[in-house]
C-alpha cells in the first residue's frame, strides 16, 4: 500500500476514536435537565464532524472537566471534595462537599445538580438536590438514598471523605421567591424532602417573608424520617406547620411525644389531601416531589381537592 494512502487510513481510524459516544438510556437522570445528557452528545458529535470535515483537531477542545471548582456550569462538570458524610438511616446519606474558600454554590432554593458516576465502565447520571442553605459559604449538602441494585449506589456506597465527584448544574423549572404565594403546601415523600428543605431555609431565614408553610413528609416508619433536628426546629417558627405520614407504624404510643398529635399511619390519600387544603391558613400553591407514582397520585388528589394545575409544582 503507498504511504499516502496508509497515512490516510490511520488518520480516519484516528477519527473514529476521536467520535464521541452516544449515551445509553440509563445514563439519563430522567429529570428534563436542559442540556440533557443527550444533548451535550449532539452538540459534541456536531462538533467534531466540523472538526473532520475542517481536518483541524483543535476544534474539539472544551470537553474535559474541570478538576477544581469554579461557577458551575449545565454542561460541564466540576470535581469537589468529599468533606463529610453521615449516615442518616440504613439506606440514606447526608454528603458534605468542599467549596473553596467561603464561595457559594449559587443555587436558588430548590434547583438541582446532576452527579456523574462510573460503574463497571458505565457511565451514568443521577439529578440531586442540595439540602444545605442557598446561602451556605464553603460546602453544600446532599441527600442520597441507596438501593440495593442501584448502579448510582453501588458508586455512592464507595466514597470517602476526601473523594472526589463531579457535579453539572444547575437545573429546575421552580424559583421561589419571598411572599410569592400565600402558603406553601409541600408533600414530599422521602428523598423527596430534598427541594423542601432549602426553600424552608429561605423563608425561615428571612424575618420578611411571611409565608406559611405546611409540610407534609411521607415515610415508612418513625425511624426513616431524616433531619429530624431541622424538621423540629423548623416546626417552631410562627408560620411552619410540620405533619407526618407512615405507612408501616400502627401505634402513636411507639412515638415521641412531640411527634403523636401530628402524625397520621397509612398512606397519603384522597381523604387527607382535602383536609390539608381546607385546613391551609391561606389559599396554598403546592410543591411535590417522591417517587413518579407519589407524585402522579398528588396531582390528581390536589385537583380533586380543588387546586388547578397552575397551583402546584411537580419536582
Amino acid at each position: 500500500m503507498p504511504m499516502d494512502e496508509k497515512e490516510e487510513d490511520d488518520d480516519e481510524e484516528t477519527w473514529l476514536q476521536l467520535r464521541p459516544v452516544e449515551p445509553l438510556p440509563s445514563q439519563c437522570c430522567g429529570s428534563g435537565c436542559s442540556p440533557c445528557v443527550f444533548d451535550l452528545y449532539q452538540r459534541d458529535l456536531a462538533r467534531w464532524e466540523a472538526a473532520r470535515a475542517s481536518k483541524d483537531r483543535g476544534l474539539l477542545r472544551g470537553k474535559e472537566s474541570q478538576s477544581c471548582p469554579s461557577k458551575l456550569n449545565p454542561e460541564t462538570f466540576l470535581a469537589f471534595h468529599i468533606s463529610a458524610m453521615d449516615k442518616l438511616t440504613k439506606d440514606t446519606y447526608r454528603i458534605q462537599f468542599a467549596l473553596p474558600g467561603n464561595s457559594q454554590l449559587s443555587l436558588r432554593p430548590g434547583q438541582h445538580l446532576i452527579l456523574r458516576g462510573i460503574v463497571d465502565d458505565l457511565e451514568i447520571q443521577r439529578a440531586y438536590t442540595p439540602i444545605s442553605p442557598a446561602n451556605a459559604e464553603g460546602y453544600f449538602e446532599v441527600l442520597i438514598k441507596c438501593y440495593q441494585t442501584g448502579l448510582m449506589s453501588r458508586y455512592v456506597e464507595s466514597w470517602r471523605a476526601g473523594d472526589t465527584a463531579f457535579w453539572r448544574g444547575p437545573f429546575g423549572a421552580f424559583f421561589y421567591k419571598p411572599n410569592q404565594y400565600g402558603e406553601l403546601l409541600m408533600l414530599a415523600a422521602g428523598t423527596g424532602l430534598a427541594p423542601m428543605v432549602p426553600i424552608l431555609h429561605s423563608i425561615t431565614d428571612n424575618a420578611d417573608d411571611e409565608t406559611f408553610v405546611t409540610l407534609v413528609c411521607c415515610f415508612k416508619t418513625f425511624e426513616d424520617i431524616y433531619l429530624k433536628t431541622f424538621l423540629q426546629e423548623q416546626a417552631r417558627f410562627w408560620n411552619v406547620r410540620t405533619f407526618f405520614v407512615l405507612s408501616q407504624e400502627s401505634s402513636l404510643e411507639q412515638l415521641p411525644w412531640s411527634y403523636r398529635e401530628k402524625t397520621r399511619f397509612g398512606r397519603l390519600a384522597q381523604d387527607l389531601i382535602e383536609e390539608l387544603v381546607g385546613s391551609c391558613r391561606r389559599r396554598p400553591f403546592a410543591l411535590v416531589c417522591g417517587s413518579a407514582e407519589f407524585t402522579k397520585d398528588m396531582a390528581r388528589c390536589l385537583l380533586r381537592a380543588g387546586l388547578t394545575e397552575d397551583s402546584y409544582f411537580l419536582f
